[in-house]
């Protein structure tokens, strides 16, 4: 490997977990302003992913010069199309933290919505998840990227009990159906953080192992 493509890997390594610190962070913020009703919280969230937004750009055209002045093989080519692929993943998990946040924004008018306990250890769940796919990235660590994999389908079976108890409580109480139809939004937007953990879990088995995982059962 040339020194010039040295350089450039390790300034896009720097830059994707530069993303990921700034979307933890996010998810952080967004669930925090949803417990406890924060409208300030949320709206820094929904003010930062601009900056994320502006960032994942960054990244995609770090990639593309990279692949076009260096045309990189074997691990290293495996590595720039992995960055790629998790770039847009993280800049999808900024796009469900504002999406949370609205909804908490909206949610914090609501004091009588329960918000169900479920929820928050839902979402603690799915920040685990992407923090442990970054880890593994960092580390090149498969075992915990396979540990991501199998975490989501925890996950998944949260959200089916959380959407039971939201259809009980539109049941009971119908006047408050658009309250408890943002907390179902909230757990969709938590599964699918979740969701977008995995799919970089499966990027970092296939940065470190060369295997295509996605569509497979789990082994």
């Amino acid at each position: 490997m040339s020194q010039h493509l040295l350089r450039q890997i390790d300034q896009l390594k720097q830059k994707i977990l530069y993303i990921g610190t700034c979307v933890e962070e996010a998810i952080a913020k967004a669930v925090d302003a949803m417990s406890n009703r924060d409208r300030q919280l949320a709206t820094e969230v929904i003010q930062s992913d601009d900056e994320i937004d502006r960032l994942e750009v960054e990244v995609e055209e770090e990639c593309l010069k990279t692949l076009a002045l260096y045309q990189p093989v074997a691990a290293d080519l495996r590595f720039v199309i992995a960055i790629l692929k998790i770039n847009n993943d993280l800049e999808r998990i900024g796009d469900l933290a504002t999406n949370i946040a609205k909804r908490a924004f909206y949610l914090a008018n609501c004091p009588h919505i329960d918000l169900i306990s479920d929820l928050q250890t839902m979402a603690a769940k799915a920040q685990s998840m992407v923090k442990d796919s970054l880890d593994a990235l960092v580390n090149h660590d498969a075992r915990l990227a396979r540990k991501v994999r199998e975490d989501d389908d925890e996950v998944d079976n949260m959200r089916h009990e959380i959407q039971a108890h939201v259809r009980e409580r539109m049941q009971q109480h119908p006047e408050d159906y658009e309250s408890w139809s943002k907390v179902n939004s909230v757990s969709r937007h938590i599964e699918r953080v979740a969701d977008m953990a995995t799919n970089i879990a499966e990027e970092v088995i296939y940065l470190t192992e060369g295997s295509i995982v996605r569509h497979r059962p789990q082994e």
